[in-house]
């Protein structure tokens, strides 16, 4: 009668903790559906036109950059001087934190920590608010054959701009060569063809 009282018993707590279980799985299952992504932080259409990315493509990845851009007092004509931008340098961060993508150039490029990479050139520029703002941008991709995230991506943009381009400092003939780098933040989206 013990040994069947006992079976009886370890079945008894044996179901007990499988219906736990599944109830418990069942919960955190609908717990987790009901997550939402991460909202996107920018709307296509409230950018102005000319860095709009034509349709055809999507997003292939959102980041968030924190970077610093390097200026050097130059001749930019034959009678004048003014600040060239000559290294950006930043890091990507995705949605969720992490560091994805390392900005540097000239030329333009990111690298990906997958090993793939893209060059961008320039094809547009609008204006941010704020004079110490860099411009958004709209650049037109080339990438490289390696496989990863950033093979097939036809453009990038930069948006949501913060600072870069406190250039109040002189540039004068007797400033040539001299170095100013400024800090900045920009959203940087990766598109590919749809």
């Amino acid at each position: 009668m013990k040994t069947t009282h006992n079976t009886l018993w370890a079945y008894g707590k044996s179901a007990a903790v499988t219906l736990a279980v599944v109830t418990g799985t069942v919960g955190l299952m609908a717990a987790c559906s009901s997550i939402k992504p991460p909202p996107k932080e920018y709307s296509q259409v409230t950018l102005d036109a000319q860095i709009q990315v034509p349709a055809g493509n999507v997003v292939a990845l959102e980041t968030t950059a924190t970077g610093i851009l390097t200026y050097e007092c130059k001749a930019t004509t034959a009678t004048t001087t003014g600040w060239v931008l000559v290294t950006p340098q930043a890091d990507l961060l995705d949605r969720t934190g992490k560091l994805v993508v390392k900005y540097s150039g000239p030329p333009a490029t990111w690298s990906h920590v997958d090993g793939s990479r893209v060059v961008g050139t320039q094809i547009a520029l609008a204006p941010r608010v704020g004079e110490t703002n860099i411009a958004n941008q709209l650049s037109k991709g080339t990438p490289d054959a390696a496989p990863g995230i950033l093979q097939n991506v036809t453009y990038i943009q930069r948006i949501k701009t913060k600072g870069g381009q406190d250039l109040s400092k002189a540039c004068n003939q007797v400033d040539m060569g001299d170095k100013l780098t400024r800090p900045y933040q920009a959203d940087y989206i990766f598109w590919k063809a749809a």
